[in-house]
């Protein structure tokens, strides 16, 4: 299958683009750039030639030939949408609603789409599945769910388009991100020897590695069209529903030395268990493979090897709304995640 992937040197992107190649797939990636000097301890897997373009600006002739896209180039995470919620609208709510519509124009047969299980937001009773009520908190999650109601209704004989909800994302990445629960925990915890957490840790957070991710895309590729078309899935495993506190927990254990500490009662009020029972019994060939504890211990394992200091981890290169801020404040995009030509810039 010729597959088209979309932020395919992010953090996802950079483990699911060489993940898909190695299936035997045909793989084109496609990246606006932003992170491209975010390498941290690139191993020798397979390169997949990439095209630095934005998804708001190509056109279907771009997509002409591919059987599938696979859609990851989003502006990513909460507090990056809560930078500026209208940008966030416009890139991964606009843009990504274009892109689908392209897609279809061009001929292509499916589309994945990278959503979140932050759409559910706060959920206080029982575990929630693809037919609950979304109930999001954040631009980042409000976007989530206006693609999937309007590209779902662009589903036809012809176009297959799948969602899959993903569970935080943990897990060593080429370009690593720190700005995400496991990630950052074990940064704290080997380049200060102490996670001090701000808040008392009690809510709900599901968990899935970045593996486990680019597993379930592979399977969606694979998988009889019937068994995906226009479907939902959330990406994970019952067992990584965990407490923030037992998340720090099981990451402070794997590092010697680290010293635990919580806070009061946050201000985040976000909190759910999820059922991943669907994605288990109907997805074919799916299982998540990747525990946190194991998650972790990848994670010590790349630190040990690379030296990371606490200045690497606390730079912009490897938290998304630094990076951004850093491209718009020295000129190099404009306030709308542009490139600024060289010769424009002052």
């Amino acid at each position: 299958m010729r597959v088209l992937v979309t932020g395919s040197e992010g953090y996802l992107g950079s483990l699911t683009a060489p993940f898909l190649a190695r299936q035997g797939h045909d793989v084109t990636g496609l990246d606006s750039g932003f992170f491209r000097s975010s390498w941290l301890g690139r191993g020798p897997d397979l390169a997949v030639a990439t095209r630095i373009a934005d998804v708001r600006t190509i056109g279907a002739d771009d997509l002409t030939g591919f059987d599938a896209v696979v859609h990851m180039g989003e502006l990513s995470n909460d507090p990056l949408g809560e930078l500026d919620a209208d940008l966030t609208h416009s890139v991964n709510h606009r843009g990504s609603l274009r892109l689908a519509e392209l897609a279809r124009a061009a001929g292509v047969g499916r589309f994945v789409h990278m959503s979140s299980c932050s759409v559910y937001g706060v959920a206080s009773e029982g575990d929630v599945d693809e037919r609950s009520p979304v109930n999001p908190q954040t631009a980042y999650a409000e976007c989530k769910v206006l693609v999937e109601r309007d590209v779902a209704a662009l589903a036809d004989e012809r176009f297959s388009p799948t969602f899959m909800r993903n569970a935080t994302a943990f897990g060593a990445s080429p370009r690593l991100r720190f700005d995400i629960v496991v990630n950052n925990l074990s940064g704290h915890a080997f380049t200060q020897r102490r996670i001090a957490m701000t808040s008392d840790g009690t809510p709900w957070r599901p968990l899935v590695h970045a593996l486990d991710i680019a597993k379930a895309i592979g399977c969606v590729l694979s998988a009889p069209r019937d068994a995906i078309h226009d479907e939902i899935f959330n990406v994970g495993d019952s067992a990584l529903n965990l407490q923030v506190r037992d998340i720090a927990e099981i990451v402070a254990a794997v590092f010697p030395g680290c010293g635990l500490s919580f806070g009061d009662q946050g201000a985040d009020n976000r909190s759910y268990r999820v059922s991943f029972t669907k994605i288990n019994s109907q997805l074919p060939g799916f299982s998540c493979e990747w525990d946190i504890e194991r998650g972790a211990r990848q994670l010590r394992t790349l630190f040990e090897r690379i030296g990371l200091t606490e200045e690497l981890f606390l730079s912009r290169h490897h938290t998304r709304v630094k990076q951004l801020q850093y491209l718009i404040e020295t000129g190099q995009v404009d306030a709308s995640l542009f490139w600024v030509p060289e010769a424009d810039r002052e």
